[in-house]
């Protein structure tokens, strides 16, 4: 492997069909992707005609879409995908299958959901004239039952997502520990901890550590918040990250990702940035962060990019075709409510939600060059979704050179001393 270039972007959440012959700035956007050699994106929907359960639960709007929209999301030329995400079990697990089965059909190549759990961790690779590509794809936002499962010599596996869990520690001062310790001995939420410690079936808590529930505390210095990634999940993943470097000339690592530090959702959680240097230190080349639906900085480690956040590419949410029974009735609405009304109905007519941050509505498409084997440049290009448009048009991406993006993105990237230098609308990493 000489040289070879990649692009990447961020979440695809898409519900409409793209016109015959493409939209206005459809052709840019295809163009500067297909410039290059690698052409990731997140597919953060399940495609398939019902064939699925709708779940109790799921990771925001039910996301479900026409299996013809992977022809349409093909046509940008992608060729390589993560499926795993907090939507990838929104149908249960004929969702997760269907999915699975629809983009086979289409021979697209894809990582982060399988069968069984070996299959959802398990690296995708794309072969191309100028090396062989692996990537794996993990989730960290998800609710417990999208986990995909183990099999073992009396059971099948369970289909779902590649999981990557964590634990949320919460550091206080004394001051704040002895009101965390007052609340507990007033809402009794401990009482069956103490029970058990006192009948010999737990320890006690170490000194200066207490649970709150299922939530942590220690006594420290200042308050702050921790995150730490799950040993058991990170074993894993890293696992595979090893053997994909054997098997492959280049590893990438996708992650979708929603949690932030503390209320800042432009900034990852603690645990994100401990995962991806991890990846790297493994033999990973490129961690791929999504999930937020927007910006977040990015980082240089080890002469490796970390892009924590790439935004959203198509974001269609509104305009999804159908919603189950829950969904309606989460909102206090008749079962029969249509999904338009059922979406003025969450954002306020507009007035509230995704709608209304303007950085929902712009990203990056972020392109790097690697020359034997080591990566010398980043580029990023600036997109708009259309903040403004109505709903039927709002969420597709078109080229802008906006360089107020990209000094936004420069100033993220301030905290891992990342110089993003801006020439003619576009942004420039220099490795």
């Amino acid at each position: 492997m000489n040289k070879i270039t990649f692009i990447a972007v961020g979440d695809i959440f898409i519900t409409r069909r793209i016109p015959a012959g493409g939209y206005k700035g459809f052709g840019e956007v295809r163009d500067c992707i297909c410039a290059h050699d690698v052409r990731f994106s997140n597919l953060e929907m399940t495609f398939h005609d019902q064939e699925g359960y709708p779940t109790a639960f799921s990771g925001g709007t039910w996301a479900m879409t026409s299996p013809r929209m992977l022809d349409d999301i093909k046509s940008y030329g992608f060729n390589i995908y993560n499926t795993a995400n907090n939507h990838s079990c929104d149908y249960s697990h004929g969702g997760v299958l269907a999915t699975i089965r629809h983009l086979k059909e289409r021979d697209m190549i894809f990582a982060g959901t399988g069968k069984n759990l070996a299959d959802a961790t398990r690296a995708c690779y794309l072969e191309t004239d100028k090396g062989r590509i692996a990537l794996i794809g993990v989730s960290a936002s998800f609710h417990e039952s999208a986990m995909a499962g183990g099999q073992n010599g009396d059971l099948c596996g369970r289909p779902g997502l590649n999981p990557l869990r964590f634990r949320t520690v919460y550091h206080v001062t004394p001051e704040n520990y002895r009101k965390v310790q007052e609340l507990a001995k007033i809402t009794k939420i401990n009482a069956k901890m103490e029970n058990d410690v006192k009948n010999g079936y737990a320890n006690p808590p170490v000194e200066g550590t207490m649970p709150f529930g299922s939530h942590s505390f220690v006594r420290d210095e200042k308050d702050w918040t921790e995150s730490i990634p799950n040993e058991t999940d990170m074993a894993r993943i890293l696992d595979e990250v090893r053997e994909a470097k054997r098997q492959a000339d280049v590893v990438m690592v996708s992650i979708h990702a929603h949690e932030m530090d503390a209320c800042e959702t432009n900034v990852p959680a603690m645990f994100l940035e401990t995962f991806s240097r991890r990846c790297i230190d493994e033999g990973a080349d490129a961690v791929i962060g999504h999930g937020p639906h927007e910006l977040r900085g990015i980082e240089i480690y080890k002469g490796k990019p970390v892009f924590y956040s790439l935004g959203n590419f198509l974001f269609e949410t509104d305009t999804v075709a159908v919603q189950p029974y829950d969904a309606y009735i989460n909102k206090k609405m008749s079962p029969d409510t249509k999904v338009g009304a059922y979406m003025d109905v969450r954002s306020k007519n507009g007035t509230a939600g995704y709608g209304v941050r303007p950085e929902i509505w712009f990203s990056v498409m972020a392109g790097w060059t690697m020359e034997d084997g080591k990566v010398t440049q980043i580029q990023l290009y600036p997109i708009s979704l259309g903040m403004g448009s109505k709903r039927s048009q709002i969420g597709v991406p078109v080229m802008t050179g906006d360089t107020e993006v990209l000094k936004y993105l420069a100033k993220l990237s301030e905290p891992y001393h990342t110089v993003i230098r801006i020439e003619n609308g576009i942004g420039y990493i220099d490795i």
